[in-house]
């Protein structure tokens, strides 16, 4: 018996023995396959393995204003959500908690109600373990309090692996400004060919290169238990650019461009203010009619945009004319009569008939027979060397501003023929030419600058691994003309507003004297032009006799009110620059007197057919004051509006309708003002508004 139980212990031994020694050999085998035999191809795997890289994406740079507000950056958004199959996934807690869950969720995330979040919530578990969501999609966009938040909520508040909560990061393009200067500042997108952030439009398209950084790349790396991923090639962030956006002077010019806009029913309009001595662009606004709905949107950037200039350009030409010497006779009287057919061309007329005109009043009373009189006297035999002229001066150099879509004026050589007779004599005043508004701009810049031709720009600085200020640079040779010709054309564009018969004498205002020059153009269509569609311009600077800021408005199509040139286009940039001047931005007090421009309504004047203002009306009227947002800033007496809740924007609108000048601190919706609303104050008093998000 004890033989038989030695033979069976002995038996299951062997047995046991036998299996480890073949299961041995089998290691022992497989081991010299993989590390012999097989050693070059999993040599070459485990090569290809520690070889693959991913790129390391760069943060993208920001972009500044002036002052160094943030205008657009990136914000970390995240999404939330559940993983139902979490390796300890604490069903019984979760049914434990949902009523405190649920009723947390609704109070904080009202986008749901507690019961619909209860439902949520527990809906995944109605499935078999196995089958249940591993990534169950909860809230997306949160912020990151949003995310701290919920993880501190009941059932959240636990091990990531005991309640399946995890958070998906995202970056993403934030303006804190919404849509100031959105078209400037432009956009970014997923480019198809490798799905990287890039820019698609504006700055964030032209200063892409240096906005993205330089991507970098990982390596794999073998460790003790893992193999983790280290930067091989750091990734280098991209340089904070900053601009030369003004935040307020860009909040005056889309409000005051999309007042006049909304007057005249336009199908849209741009402004650009820019700083006479450094060619900053301050602010920029690009607004159509939304075709969606009520009001105007940002639009495309059309400051960059060729169109045919009208009579704005016909500065450039009699700059020229006096430059040269083809005029040094300011009294010569241009005979003018019903029409003049140069070369036997279509008859050139004038808005204005007389028999003559003194080649001094030609900007004045924008005259196109006088202007197409005295270029032809030089370039009739020649007419291609007026081309060359304009060329020689800079001005069909690129601007290279920073913004995306720039192109370069068009005015063609012509040939000396009959019909380059013709083109000529059509190109002096604004015809056959297409110009972009920004190249106009900087003309009269030039010429409020006593000659020097500073190069319009948006970007003044780059901030990086290196830092570096940019000096402002220059067109041509940095002289469109000499300071005496610059003195000569200031006071004729004065004269276009504060002469006899200028043709912006709507203008007129008793705080800021504003020189500049209207044109009018008709739209073409279909290969003809369109003479009952205008697009409508006025260039000028301010204040006249010491000039700060020029400033160029382009208004298309007005349908209804105001048709001219200066009561359009000429009313926002004198509105500009009265807002400026009741602010102290124009080197004055912003204290207001009891005469005040706010208290005083403008003057308006009569139009004639062609829209330009000739007969005083008996009884001046003021355009109605700005909407105010239902209950908050009706005004009560002489009592203070309320403008508690209101944004920044509104706020100071509603505030400086009534007269009162405005001062602010903080950012994002008023949370008090002082005096309190309803007091008793004389409008030309200061409000001060402090806010807060």
């Amino acid at each position: 018996m004890k033989n038989d139980n030695r033979s069976n212990i002995l038996f299951r031994y062997g047995f046991v023995v036998f299996w480890i020694l073949m299961l041995s050999a089998m290691i022992a085998m497989k081991l010299c396959e993989t590390t012999v035999v097989n050693a070059e191809k999993w040599n070459h795997k485990a090569d290809s393995l520690l070889s693959l890289s991913q790129d390391i994406i760069p943060r993208r740079g920001n972009i500044l204003a002036s002052d160094g507000s943030v205008l657009a950056t990136n914000l970390s958004y995240y999404t939330a959500r559940i993983d139902y199959r979490a390796e300890k996934f604490n069903v019984k807690k979760l049914r434990e908690e949902i009523d405190a869950l649920s009723e947390a969720m609704a109070a904080n995330f009202p986008e749901k109600s507690a019961a619909k979040w209860r439902e949520h919530l527990l809906k995944p578990l109605e499935k078999e373990k196995n089958k249940r969501p591993r990534a169950y999609r909860i809230l997306t966009n949160l912020s990151h309090s949003d995310m701290e938040l919920m993880k501190s909520m009941p059932y959240f508040k636990g091990n990531r692996n005991r309640t399946g909560l995890y958070f998906e990061k995202n970056m993403r393009r934030f303006n804190p400004y919404g849509n100031m200067a959105r078209r400037s500042i432009g956009g970014v997108g997923e480019t198809r060919q490798s799905k990287e952030i890039h820019g698609i439009s504006g700055l964030e398209k032209a200063l892409d290169s240096l906005l993205y950084g330089r991507t970098g790349t990982t390596a794999k790396v073998n460790l003790t238990k893992d193999i983790a991923d280290l930067a091989k090639i750091p990734a280098i962030p991209g340089c904070d650019i900053v601009t030369t956006i003004d935040i307020n002077m860009q909040d005056i010019v889309e409000s005051e461009l999309n007042n006049v806009l909304d007057t005249c029913g336009a199908d849209w309009g741009v402004a650009v203010l820019m700083d006479v001595k450094t060619g900053d662009i301050k602010a920029i606004s690009n607004l159509e009619l939304n075709p969606h709905g009520p009001g105007y949107i940002e639009a495309r950037n059309r400051a960059v945009m060729g169109y045919e200039p009208g009579s704005v350009i016909k500065t450039l030409s009699m700059m020229i004319a006096v430059e040269d010497g083809i005029v040094t006779d300011f009294d010569q009287q241009l005979p003018t009569g019903a029409g003049w057919a140069y070369a036997g061309g279509r008859p050139i007329t004038d808005s204005h008939r007389s028999t003559s005109i003194r080649a001094g009043d030609v900007i004045e009373q924008s005259s196109n027979i006088g202007m197409a009189r005295i270029i032809t006297s030089k370039y009739d035999s020649h007419p291609g060397a007026f081309y060359a002229r304009i060329k020689r001066l800079g001005f069909l150099e690129p601007l290279n501003t920073g913004i995306a879509g720039e192109v370069v004026p068009r005015i063609d050589s012509v040939p000396s023929d009959r019909g380059g007779r013709i083109a000529l004599s059509r190109q002096c005043y604004g015809y056959a030419t297409e110009i972009p508004p920004l190249y106009t701009l900087a003309l009269y810049n030039a010429i409020a600058n006593d000659g020097v031709f500073v190069r319009p720009r948006l970007v003044k600085e780059l901030r990086g691994t290196v830092d570096s200020v940019l000096e402002p640079s220059y067109l041509g040779n940095g002289r469109a003309c000499s300071p005496r010709t610059a003195e000569i054309m200031r006071g004729m564009l004065t004269n276009v507003v504060w002469g006899d018969h200028g043709t912006g004498r709507f203008l007129r205002n008793n705080s800021v004297r504003i020189a500049g020059k209207t044109g009018t153009c008709y739209m073409i269509e279909n290969g003809q032009y369109n003479t009952g569609k205008k697009r409508l311009a006025f260039c000028g600077f301010f204040p006249a006799e010491n000039p700060m800021y020029s400033c160029v408005v382009l208004t298309c199509h007005p349908t209804k009110n105001f048709f001219g040139a200066a009561t359009t286009s000429g009313q926002v940039m004198r509105n500009i620059a009265m807002k400026l001047y009741s602010r102290g931005m124009l080197n004055n007090s912003s204290d207001y007197e009891s005469a005040s421009p706010s208290t005083v309504g403008p003057t308006f004047y009569a139009t004639n057919a062609q829209g330009d203002p000739y007969k005083k009306l008996r009884t001046p009227f003021s355009l109605p004051n700005r909407r105010t947002v239902k209950g908050h800033g009706e005004h009560k007496g002489s009592g203070l509006p309320d403008v508690r809740g209101l944004g920044a924007r509104e706020a100071v609108e509603t505030l400086e309708s009534h007269g009162y000048d405005v001062t602010l601190s903080g950012n994002g919706f008023v949370r008090s003002q002082e005096p309190a609303p309803h007091t008793l104050i004389d409008p030309g008093h200061r409000v001060h508004l402090n806010l807060s998000r």
